[in-house]
């Protein structure tokens, strides 16, 4: 199999490739072309049909498999795959992991840095609260681990829910040491906690969509509602801190136009809503620096603000890389 991320002009690539998405339009003919987007563990792919009525084209749909054989081409400086055979791949003639963008980082080793953090919590309350998720709960252990942090926009990868959330985590950690009037226990376990709503939020690999009550609710919603639930089967667990926590979850985005049904109103739920939009736009700038063809100057990115980002270093190596990574 050659991986998307080591596709070439003019290459002639056969290979089995997961359908991401599916579009129908027109040319300027009226003649109706597919755009896709096909995509592996190494990165996703733009790829055009052209000959959609043609018999070497078989019928397929966004999240199948399929086999595909055509050219690499180049388009306005990007790599373009131009597809003119396709049928649907037969179960067991790809192994699915090979689809699946993951983490840099070892899942293992990520989980058990956040535990570290939960072992750090001294209020018995708290510390209950986030057993009850990251150590009893096995269900919700497997979905968070595997989990995307989002669809496209950033951290859309295996393990990405549980980067994030370590990586926020550790900027709050750094937040609490940093202004003394913080309290740490308050301010990383609701980083910890502040997507756990995603697990349900999100379709699992491969689709990795919005699930119904993902659509109808959101993350905030669902994760606070699960937050209290917990909260509220451990007896004695203190009205106080039951609302700071869920505060700081429904807070989270730090403005009521990016989904928060409320503004921070405590200065943890500030600084939850401060690293949760430092480390999902660092990210994003990550995965745009990481884009194949890209220049010095990188493609307006709406997520950043709707600005064009300069690459200030050489550092650009390949987002998914290395089988020791994963």
């Amino acid at each position: 199999m050659i991986y998307i991320k080591d596709f070439q002009e003019g290459d002639r690539i056969s290979g089995i490739y997961l359908v991401r998405t599916k579009a129908t339009y027109q040319s300027k003919r009226g003649k109706d072309y597919y755009s896709l987007t096909l995509g592996d563990r190494t990165g996703t792919v733009d790829t055009k049909i052209w000959d959609v009525d043609s018999p070497a084209i078989a019928d397929f749909e966004a999240n199948d498999f399929v086999n595909v054989s055509g050219t690499v081409t180049l388009y306005n400086g990007k790599i373009q795959f131009k597809v003119e055979k396709l049928m649907k791949a037969q179960p067991g003639s790809y192994s699915p992991g090979d689809y699946m963008p993951a983490s840099r980082y070892p899942v293992k080793d990520m989980y058990a840095e956040l535990m570290q953090f939960r072992d750090s919590i001294n209020n018995p309350y708290i510390r209950k609260l986030l057993n009850s998720f990251f150590e009893d709960d096995k269900e919700f252990i497997r979905n968070f681990a595997a989990a995307s942090a989002a669809r496209t926009v950033h951290h859309s990868f295996v393990g990405g829910l549980l980067e994030h959330t370590l990586s926020v985590t550790k900027i709050c950690d750094f937040l609490a040491m940093r202004y003394d009037f913080l309290d740490r226990d308050v301010l990383v376990a609701s980083a910890m906690l502040h997507d756990v709503g995603k697990t349900r939020e999100m379709t699992p690999f491969p689709q990795v969509d919005y699930s119904d009550e993902g659509n109808l609710l959101g993350h905030i919603m669902i994760g606070f509602e699960m937050v209290r639930s917990h909260m509220r089967a451990i007896e004695g667990f203190p009205q106080d801190l039951q609302d700071e926590i869920g505060h700081c979850i429904l807070a989270h985005h730090g403005m009521l136009e990016y989904g928060s049904p409320v503004l921070p109103k405590t200065a943890e739920a500030l600084a939850l809503s401060k690293a949760d939009d430092l480390d999902a736009k660092m990210e994003t700038i990550r995965e745009a620096l990481n884009v194949r063809n890209s220049g010095e100057w990188l493609d307006v990115n709406r997520w950043l603000g709707g600005v064009r980002v300069r690459r200030t270093t050489e550092d650009g190596k390949a987002f998914y890389e290395g089988e020791e990574d994963r």
